[in-house]
């Protein structure tokens, strides 16, 4: 008969069993569970609809009427066809200007080449949009001042024209290549930084000239980055809206983009539109695939280490040449269309040339105290760039982590949908919205909350592809730590990963804030009289022939930037626009 004691020393050595909390009672995971149906909201929403919207008849049933109406014009195939020669034009000559600059200041003793690096820097900051301005200012047939000066010069033929025209093929295609050829211009040059003089010298000793060292060392070890900004700049100049309507439409130029808004023309052909951005749509699908899978060989990091000598090569009398060519390319994309951008701001009639009596303040006056709209589209591009830029950087930051850290289920779905957007040209992401958005049950057309989404989904990309590279960086053991210590994810997220990002969140803020001041694409079918932003207003203005007011409104934008910019580079580093992730 077993005693009370040995009666009660099985049940007492039992150990007791805790209260395990339910993951569910983890705010963090309803923090990432609510940034998950935002994704949904943001990306899947509208590409969804909008395929569904070109097979979508009117009575609500299936159809490919859509594709038949679309697709069926010679004319609208043509405009698909000049869009494709448009974009291997504009790669072209984005090729001829970015690679040449990357080797001059990656790799060469080319003189200032600091300054070169800047002035890319500035010609990215410069909107494309008051480029293709400052360009039909500048080399306008008639009155453009670039050909009055050639008169002036060299006289006339009769006909009283110079020899530039901007309303041309080769014009539109030559403005677009001078504001994206920054692109080359990155990829190539974080492909050349990483690559050791070391491969270069043993090519010499063996007797390889300096030509052929470039031809078969250097150039093949970053050609998949070259072409892989190739494809980017090809699929940029197909989609781009804003350029080819201030050329290409009174050049009589028609373009897949051009001909895309005219769907939107009464009457509005919403599905015809959707289904006419499906090839466009599946082209850069295909493409950027292709892109992923070049630049996923990386050639030049396998050769690479961290200790390789990077030292400038001896080009001898070529680098003044260079020094030249990189010159007339910052004469080119900034320091002439800025000049004529402030001269035209500063004149009565812009036509009338530089004269005493031509030169006023009332432009900029007009803008600030007596033009509302003006002032409201300048307003509405901080307010909504700052809104957008804001959230990027939150849901990116959440996002990265999220997918870094495996928190949420299936995080390679999450990272797919925040990176979606960027399989989706601007102009048919803004047709996806305003199906999903304009009209019941949200009726967001119009209003400035449908422009914010609208960016950020489009940019979205931008930042959680700066803070995925970031969170890698840190080290897991700090947030184990705090979690050691009793804090949770958003402790976490809020007092170690926030803190220690800070400088990269900032770059981030500031990239994405420039670039939604340029967006005219996702913008144009979205923004109303009271939601109208300077890209959209450019349009107007520049209908009705009031480039004095123009040229002011993009000289107060430019300032603007410039100086985020100079903020930017202050917390987050001279190179933090032109920095590869």
């Amino acid at each position: 008969m077993l005693s009370a004691s040995e009666a009660v020393a099985p049940q007492s050595a039992q150990p007791m069993r805790m209260a395990v909390p339910s993951r569910l009672a983890d705010p963090a995971l309803w923090l990432f569970g609510i940034l998950v149906v935002a994704l949904v909201l943001l990306v899947a929403n509208p590409i969804l609809r909008l395929v569904w919207d070109s097979f979508s008849s009117a009575d609500g049933g299936a159809t490919l009427r859509n594709y038949t109406s679309a697709l069926g014009r010679s004319r609208n195939l043509q405009a698909l066809l000049n869009s494709l020669y448009l974009g291997g034009a504009v790669t072209v000559l984005a090729l001829a200007l970015g690679v040449p600059l990357a080797l001059a200041v990656s790799r060469t003793n080319m003189p200032c080449r600091n300054l070169t690096h800047m002035g890319v820097l500035a010609a990215f900051v410069m909107p494309n949009f008051l480029g293709a301005i400052a360009w039909i200012l500048l080399a306008g047939p008639n009155a453009g001042w670039l050909n009055r000066l050639w008169l002036e010069v060299f006289g006339g033929a009769g006909d009283d024209r110079g020899p530039f025209n901007i309303y041309s093929f080769w014009g539109l295609a030559f403005v677009i290549a001078l504001y994206t050829f920054p692109l080359i211009y990155v990829f190539t040059k974080s492909a050349l930084d990483l690559i050791s003089t070391e491969l270069e010298d043993a090519a010499s000793i063996h007797g390889a000239g300096k030509f052929r060292t470039l031809t078969r060392v250097t150039l093949p070890l970053v050609m998949p980055s070259i072409v892989g900004a190739a494809i980017l700049i090809f699929l940029e100049s197909v989609a781009l809206y804003g350029t080819p309507a201030l050329i290409a439409i009174p050049a009589g130029i028609n373009l897949a983009t051009t001909q895309i808004v005219s769907f939107f023309e009464y009457p509005l052909r919403v599905e015809q539109a959707a289904a006419f951005s499906m090839p466009i749509l599946v082209l850069t699908v295909v493409m950027l695939w292709v892109q992923r899978r070049l630049l996923s060989r990386k050639g030049f990091v396998s050769v690479s280490g961290k200790g390789g000598e990077r030292r400038p090569f001896d080009i001898g009398w070529w680098k003044w040449p260079l020094l030249a060519y990189a010159a007339l390319v910052s004469l080119l994309t900034v320091v002439m269309p800025l000049a004529i951008l402030v001269l035209a701001s500063l004149s009565k009639a812009w036509g009338r040339g530089v004269t005493t009596g031509n030169l006023t303040l009332a432009n900029y006056y007009d803008i600030f105290f007596q033009q509302l709209t003006v002032r409201e589209a300048i307003v509405n591009t901080v307010l909504y760039s700052g809104a957008t830029a804001l959230v990027c950087v939150l849901m990116g930051l959440c996002v990265a982590y999220a997918v870094q850290r495996r928190i949420t289920p299936w995080p390679g779905v999450v990272q797919f949908l925040a990176l979606a957007p960027v399989a989706v040209p601007g102009l048919i992401l803004a047709i996806g919205l305003y199906a999903a958005y304009a009209g019941p049950p949200f009726s967001l057309y119009g209003t400035g909350a449908l422009i914010v989404v609208a960016f950020t989904t489009r940019f979205l990309p931008i930042a959680v592809t700066a803070c995925a590279a970031a969170v890698r960086s840190l080290n897991p053991e700090l947030e184990e730590a705090v979690r050691v210590l009793g804090g949770g994810r958003i402790t976490v997220l809020a007092r170690v990963v926030f803190p220690l990002l800070k400088t990269t969140l900032v770059g981030v803020f500031i990239l994405v804030f420039v670039i939604c001041t340029k967006e005219l694409s996702t913008a144009v079918f979205l923004t109303g009289p009271a939601s109208r932003v300077v890209s959209v207003l450019t349009l107007d203005l520049s209908e009705q022939g009031n480039y004095e007011t123009l040229a002011a409104m993009g000289v107060v934008l430019v300032v603007i930037t410039t100086l985020v910019v100079a903020a930017g580079m202050r917390i987050a580093g001279r190179d933090f626009m032109l920095r590869r992730p």
